[in-house]
């Protein structure tokens, strides 16, 4: 079961002096009588790499994980290990901010295009976008911060038939909530700074699968230099403890939320896996919706008022952790992308997200509400994102 992995998975037998915590090794090198054997921090293989990376590939089901030094350093890693110049991606058109620009600004660059197309849609087609160069086709299992989720069935089944590595962003849904390597994908990517670790103090990323693949970009990571510190591994492998029990409240907690916006006359339209006309599809594949709820308020003055308004969830980037924490993404993950390329997205001006942490739910429905009282006699005004 998930919850005894995350304890004892990949744990290091017998035990090191006996402690109950596998200590941090400090240490950058070690003594090697061989290359190929050298173990040394940059290479992703010191004794704190290899016991996390063994728990976390029994967490996903996977032949192997690698831990780099960000998520964003998980995904270029992935991408240059995977592609070449001329090479072709297909991409869920919803993604990170950041994300978008890696592909944009660093891969097209280099001649390595992505199409994107709109994958919650019904009746998913992507043959049109297929070319001869295509490889890798990429998306978020839930979308960031639009929330969708993509029609996986189709996915696996176009990828599958042409033979194209599919990546997945697992960072919204968790381990706890959807397992991909057991769905069929092939590359399972994770922002651990986020849900893995759990206490806002670390950032951390994560590839996990085919083992072949998985050492081509150990392979990768450590010639661009993306390898994780032992001490952030330390605190990686402490957060992972309570993985479970943390997302399953954030879960609860964010639903609770979603139906109670719902109700609000404030809010002209909240974005959550298990409500609204993807419930359906999401029921099917997800254990849990994530403690993500998105929420349109119609423009973005309005929705600074509101986050400025709160008095327990606190404005920032990030999310995962104990907090409740909540931004307007158009003006801060999102930010700087084109107006335009925003609006494909469906990352309106208005659109706020509230990353659900483990406060009180009561107290945290009290505290919207104080805030979305402020805004009861402003006029809703369109979005022009």
């Amino acid at each position: 079961m998930i919850e005894t992995v995350l304890i004892h998975g990949g744990k290091r037998e017998p035990l090191i002096q006996g402690a109950l915590t596998s200590p941090i090794f400090q240490s950058s090198t070690y003594a090697s009588a061989e290359w190929g054997k050298a173990k040394y921090i940059r290479f992703g293989n010191t004794p704190n790499h290899e016991e996390l990376q063994a728990r976390l590939a029994l967490l996903e089901g996977a032949e192997a994980a690698l831990v780099t030094s960000s998520g964003m350093a998980a995904i270029a890693t992935a991408m240059f290990a995977l592609l070449r110049p001329g090479d072709h991606v297909i991409s869920h058109n919803s993604l990170y901010g950041c994300t978008y620009r890696l592909f944009e600004e660093t891969l097209r660059p280099l001649g390595i295009e992505t199409d994107y197309v709109d994958m919650t849609v019904d009746a998913l087609d992507l043959e049109a976008l297929r070319r001869p160069t295509t490889k890798a086709v990429y998306l978020e299992a839930i979308s960031n911060p639009t929330l969708g989720i993509p029609d996986f069935d189709a996915v696996l089944e176009f990828s599958g038939r042409h033979g194209l590595t599919t990546l997945i962003d697992n960072t919204f849904a968790t381990p706890v909530n959807f397992r991909p390597i057991e769905a069929g994908f092939d590359v399972v990517i994770h922002s651990a700074s986020k849900y893995l670790n759990g206490h806002t103090d670390l950032v951390a990323g994560v590839i996990v699968g085919r083992a072949d693949f998985v050492e081509e970009c150990r392979q990768t990571m450590l010639k661009l230099g993306a390898a994780l510190d032992p001490h952030a591994i330390f605190l990686l492998q402490r957060g992972l403890k309570t993985l479970a029990i943390r997302v399953r409240q954030q879960n609860e907690s964010a639903m609770a939320i979603a139906r109670h916006l719902s109700e609000r006359p404030e809010v002209e339209a909240v974005r959550y896996p298990l409500l609204g006309a993807a419930a359906g599809r999401a029921k099917r594949h997800l254990q849990g919706g994530g403690g993500v709820v998105s929420f349109d308020l119609g423009s973005s003055d309005r929705a600074l008022q509101f986050v400025h308004a709160l008095r327990i969830a606190t404005v920032a980037p990030s999310l995962g952790g104990c907090e409740t924490l909540v931004m307007v993404p158009a003006l801060l993950s999102h930010a700087t992308l084109d107006p335009e390329v925003r609006r494909r997205m469906g990352v309106r001006d208005g659109l706020v997200r509230m990353a659900v942490g483990l406060e009180s739910t009561a107290d945290l429905i009290a505290d919207i509400d104080q805030a979305l009282d402020g805004l009861s006699n402003a006029t809703v005004q369109p979005s022009t994102a």
